[in-house]
């Protein structure tokens, strides 16, 4: 196997590891903002379960895309909006990658706008991810996805060209992805990131891009689940 490579059994136990660990965070009263992606799915029920078993109450949960909402609902809770509940106490998300420095690459299930927003709202922000994640730069193994608007998305295909990337449009389906705002996903592979900020900052600038996959300054404690448990990490 690769480095970073696991059997999928022994990802989905650190998955399921972690997922539980960061819903025990959780406390009653919360305003609680939930990413998207597999293990965020695994939170949601974990704290579905608490909720049903008593262990805590009176949460109030704000979604970052809509198969994240239709999890919630699945669980047996209800959610609200950002507009209803502008400032959340905690967001709990997943990562594709994530670096020594908690620079991370995020927009694999094509959510990366809207969860970039409850990032943002959230005073704390707790990423959870499984030992595969760890990469020493990022773009090891991932491509930066980047969200564009359908009107002229070529130009801005053109422009991350110009930046050194190699953009490929995300399909599903047998037609272009779209997200939950309704716009197109290119991912773009740039190898190994030596300075995500200044990258952050470039694909920021383009004409077009909404949203990109390069998240800096976004997370403040990290929970880690490997062969040897789960372990918490603060900025």
């Amino acid at each position: 196997m690769q480095p970073g490579v696991i059997a999928q059994d022994e990802q989905a136990q650190q998955k399921q590891a972690v997922a539980q660990a960061s819903a025990a965070v959780v406390q009653s009263g919360m305003r609680l903002g939930l990413g998207s992606g597999t293990t965020v799915a695994l939170v949601v029920a974990e704290v579905g379960r608490r909720v049903q078993a008593g262990e805590v109450g009176d949460l109030t949960l704000v979604a970052a895309s809509r198969r994240t909402e239709a999890a919630i609902t699945q669980a047996g809770l209800a959610f609200t909006t950002l507009d209803q509940v502008p400032e959340l106490d905690l967001a709990v998300d997943g990562a594709d990658e994530i670096d020594d420095d908690f620079a991370m690459i995020k927009g694999g299930g094509g959510a990366l706008l809207r969860e970039r927003i409850v990032l943002a709202a959230a005073t704390q922000r707790l990423i959870v991810v499984d030992s595969t994640k760890l990469v020493p730069l990022l773009g090891t193994h991932w491509p930066v996805p980047v969200e564009v608007v359908q009107f002229g998305w070529r130009v801005a295909e053109r422009l991350l060209t110009g930046l050194g990337a190699t953009p490929t449009m995300r399909m599903s389906g047998g037609a272009a992805f779209v997200t939950d705002e309704g716009n197109y996903v290119l991912d773009c592979t740039f190898g190994q990131i030596q300075n995500p900020t200044k990258l952050a900052a470039e694909l920021s600038g383009l004409p077009g891009v909404v949203a990109h996959g390069i998240f800096v300054g976004l997370a403040d404690r990290l929970l880690i689940s490997g062969r040897d448990g789960v372990r918490m990490r603060n900025r």
